[in-house]
């Protein structure tokens, strides 16, 4: 009977290390680094992790509103290690035609901004017979996006609504992208992964 009960005993605490998981955040989709993490962007699972755990942030805490050091991938447990604070970085709205932001664009993607010749100073230039050498320069290389807004949806949308689009760029770099814009249009253009590196 004793021999019986110990078996029992014994496989119950086999059963209950088996079950030793913990609850951790990972996140819901791919974000670049320099993304400011929110509650959206998380999703609470229960692991088997035994001594990694500490390697990860625990449901138990709250995030959101830290900022990644480097890019992490839809489903992806959250590591410590990537809420390292990244280079000093600041939000900048930029606004930009419905018709020159990509349909699929959202937050934590990675994008170059481009700022083109502004039409109606094309027009003039043409009448005067000069010509702009610098039709399009590259303002913003690799920024995370932090936000969009304003964008409409279906057939009454129009390719020029205005639509902010939110990245987050070195804090001293700021004003030469202000400068490098200029008032002129602007174009974004997405990359394909978010493994490229934070803003520079």
């Amino acid at each position: 009977m004793l021999l019986v009960l110990g078996s029992v005993l014994l496989g119950a605490r086999v059963v209950s290390a088996a079950d030793a998981t913990v609850p951790v955040w990972a996140v819901a989709a791919d974000l670049a680094a320099g993304s400011e993490l929110t509650a959206a962007d998380l999703v609470s699972v229960d692991v088997r992790l035994d001594d990694a755990a500490d390697a990860y942030v625990s449901a138990g805490t709250h995030p959101e509103g830290r900022t990644l050091g480097r890019a992490v991938q839809a489903g992806e447990l959250l590591p410590r290690s990537a809420l390292e604070q990244p280079d000093d970085l600041v939000h900048l709205a930029l606004p930009v035609q419905s018709g020159y932001v990509p349909p699929a664009l959202r937050r934590g993607q990675l994008v170059d901004v481009y700022a083109i010749a502004d039409p109606a100073a094309g027009a003039a230039a043409a009448a005067g017979g000069a010509s702009d050498e610098s039709a399009v320069t590259l303002v913003v290389s690799r920024a995370p996006v932090q936000e969009t807004s304003g964008r409409s949806e279906g057939v009454l949308s129009s390719t020029t609504t205005t639509v902010q689009v939110v990245v987050a760029v070195a804090a001293d770099s700021a004003p030469d992208v202000l400068a490098a814009v200029g008032g002129r249009p602007l174009v974004v253009v997405l990359h394909e992964s978010v493994d490229e590196g934070p803003a520079g």
